[in-house]
């Protein structure tokens, strides 16, 4: 335990010193496992597990995974399904902000990043927003929020991570992240729902859409349904597997990038650029999150840790609610992707000591992910949308957002008590 005490301690200096992250779990992890097994045995298995990660089939779902992203990003398919959105529920007060958050989710289920979906939807639903009169409060929350939907409906690059540290079926935890997605919309428009029911001025309706418009909209995203139904659908039909699946969606988002003439060479080669700087970012994080976890199997951490916790707590659903917790608290403070690969060594092994099904615990994690990138005062979509929208001071971003953090506190509550939202569709699969 103290041996992992010390390589977490180790972690955070480094950080502090403004470490990479990458580069400051590899440091601990070897030099822990070299004072505990020696270095040549150190040395031994950082090797060792650098080369089996590289050369992880299932590992090439992440590179194919951001290539589809960033495809459909410049293929403008998320313009036609906020127009599609926008043609249902736009009449109503805060219509605008609900039809960013449901676009949201219909462009994170062919793009797997909540800051791609972010950014992307700022440029879409913001200028929209604006013109009917919004106040950036309201607009900045449900882009901010809605843009976190990106990496819990399939695919997720962050559900593709957790499937590989604890060796979880990834097509499953695809599969399992749409009824929790669902409730994800749901739950985040009706505090827009709230929002403008306190202040009607915050979101005035816009014009209302004849059906003839409205079916019009609905023909405009034939390429995301068609896209998405490919990829998905033939995972939970076992057509292919996950990795099968996006090189399938990967390719199938090329084409529709060509066929609407927004691919030249110019754009294709940034494209590629792009891809391969954020999967070498991943892969570099996930190596050094693989040595670090390498170190504390060899402790006795996860078996204390689990003790600890049960001493306080008999009722195994507790000891849930306060990982929970915990996550949340760090969400505050830390980038949500090192949360991940420095909690889950510790807490997986926790979760299937109680019996609980990794999914659901995956979904779970996903969720906590989703609210620490929209949490005050480090949360990464709200500095995405800063960036991108200079003229809106970062405290408007932070006021307007504290709903749609209260609603997503309310969907994991409803998910740690409803299991079956999560573990309904991956049982159908079998």
């Amino acid at each position: 335990m103290t041996e992992a005490v010390l390589g977490f301690l180790g972690v955070f200096l480094l950080a502090f010193l403004r470490v990479p992250l990458a580069i400051a779990m590899s440091i601990a992890g070897i030099v822990g496992l070299g004072l505990m097994r020696g270095w040549p045995a150190a040395y031994a298995s950082t090797s060792q597990v650098i080369f089996e990660t590289g050369f992880h089939y299932v590992l090439s779902v992440i590179p194919l995974f951001v290539l589809m992203g960033n495809f459909v990003a410049r293929a403008g398919m998320a313009r036609e399904l906020f127009t599609a959105a926008n043609a249902f529920v736009g009449h109503r007060r805060g219509g605008l902000a609900m039809a960013s958050i449901i676009a949201s989710g219909g462009f994170g289920s062919i793009c797997g990043s909540s800051i791609a979906t972010a950014a992307t939807m700022s440029r879409v639903a913001y200028p929209q927003m604006m013109a009917h009169g919004y106040k950036a409060t309201l607009a900045t929350g449900s882009i901010a929020s809605g843009g976190t939907l990106g990496i819990l409906i399939p695919p997720s690059t962050i559900l593709v991570i957790y499937g590989i540290i604890t060796e979880t079926d990834i097509g499953k935890l695809f599969i399992a992240g749409i009824l929790p997605g669902i409730v994800a919309i749901v739950c985040l428009c009706l505090a827009v729902v709230f929002v403008t029911w306190r202040d009607p001025a915050a979101g005035p309706p816009a014009e209302r859409f004849t059906w003839a418009q409205r079916l019009a909209a609905i023909r405009g995203i034939w390429g995301v349904a068609l896209l998405f139904a490919l990829v998905i659908g033939g995972i939970y039909g076992g057509v292919f597997t996950a990795t099968e699946g996006a090189g399938v969606g990967a390719a199938g988002a090329f084409l529709f990038a060509l066929l609407r003439g927004t691919l030249t060479p110019r754009v294709l080669m940034d494209i590629l650029l792009e891809s391969t700087r954020t999967t070498a970012m991943l892969f570099t994080i996930l190596i050094g999150a693989m040595i670090f976890t390498s170190f504390i199997n060899f402790t006795t951490m996860p078996g204390d840790l689990k003790d600890f916790i049960l001493q306080f707590s008999p009722n195994p659903i507790m000891v849930v609610v306060m990982m929970m917790g915990i996550y949340l608290l760090l969400g505050m403070v830390m980038e949500e992707l090192a949360i991940v690969l420095l909690t889950i060594p510790v807490f997986f092994p926790v979760i299937m000591g109680l019996g609980y099904d990794p999914i659901w615990f995956g979904i779970l994690i996903v969720t906590v992910v989703e609210i620490g990138m929209i949490s005050p005062p480090v949360g990464l979509n709200l500095f995405v949308l800063n960036s991108l929208l200079p003229d809106v001071k970062l405290s408007t971003l932070y006021r307007g957002i504290w709903p749609f953090v209260m609603a997503d506190i309310v969907r994991l509550a409803i998910l740690i008590a409803v299991p079956g939202i999560s573990l309904l569709l991956p049982r159908l699969m079998g």
